[in-house]
């Protein structure tokens, strides 16, 4: 399975972190209610940003698997913890809500 982790400013905000293509390795997993996510932050991603609307952020996955479509999970943080460690260049997301589905069932059935 291919997947993709984006790290958003509001629903339809900027992009801060695209995983596939600012080279950002990640492990996240689902604790009860929350999901907790681990970025290896490379220099050069805008983590002050990040800092300062943390109280904005939305995570996305994106996970494809061969001869399937593509499912989207979308996390929002609301009042979770977003911290950033300079020294080990990890920064930590917690989001309280998540979504999941299948963006082209859900055209569907609008």
């Amino acid at each position: 399975m291919k997947e993709t982790l984006l790290v958003k400013h509001a629903v339809g905000g900027r992009t801060f972190i695209d995983s596939e293509k600012d080279g950002v390795s990640y492990q996240w997993e689902q604790a009860g209610e929350e999901t907790r996510f681990v970025l290896s932050v490379p220099s050069g991603v805008q983590v002050e940003e990040i800092m300062k609307w943390k109280d904005e952020l939305n995570v996305f996955l994106f996970q494809e698997q061969e001869g399937q479509p593509i499912k989207k999970i979308w996390f929002y943080v609301k009042d979770g913890p977003v911290a950033y460690d300079a020294a080990s260049g990890q920064l930590t997301i917690v989001a309280q809500s998540k979504i999941d589905y299948i963006p082209d069932q859900f055209s569907a059935q609008l």
